[in-house]
C-alpha cells in the first residue's frame, strides 16, 4: 500500500484518484495529527462490501467452502424456475 502526506494527497487529488483506480492499489493518507485513512477505488469498495455481507451471513463461508471441495459432476443443474 502505498501512502503519502495529507498535504500531498489534497494537492494532487485527481491524479491520486486515477492511481488508485488504475493501478487497483490502495493509499493510506497520513496527518500529522495521527488521523490517517485510506483511500481506495469504487470497485474495490464494493467488493469489501460484499464480502462483509456475505461474512455477515451465518454459516455462508462455510457453505462456500464446502460447494468448492464438491465435485463438478455432483453439483445440480441449475433450473431458473426452481423456488429457493
Amino acid at each position: 500500500m502505498t501512502a503519502i502526506t495529507e498535504t500531498r494527497a489534497t494537492a494532487n487529488l485527481k491524479q491520486l484518484m486515477t492511481f488508485v483506480t488504475e493501478s487497483n492499489d490502495n493509499v493510506m493518507i497520513t496527518s500529522n495529527d495521527g488521523i490517517n485513512c485510506v483511500l481506495i477505488s469504487e470497485e474495490n469498495w464494493r467488493a469489501i462490501s460484499e464480502t462483509a455481507y456475505l461474512n455477515s451471513i451465518p454459516k455462508m463461508a462455510e457453505s462456500i467452502i464446502d460447494a468448492g471441495k464438491e465435485k463438478l459432476e455432483d453439483c445440480a443443474i441449475y433450473n431458473p424456475s426452481e423456488e429457493w
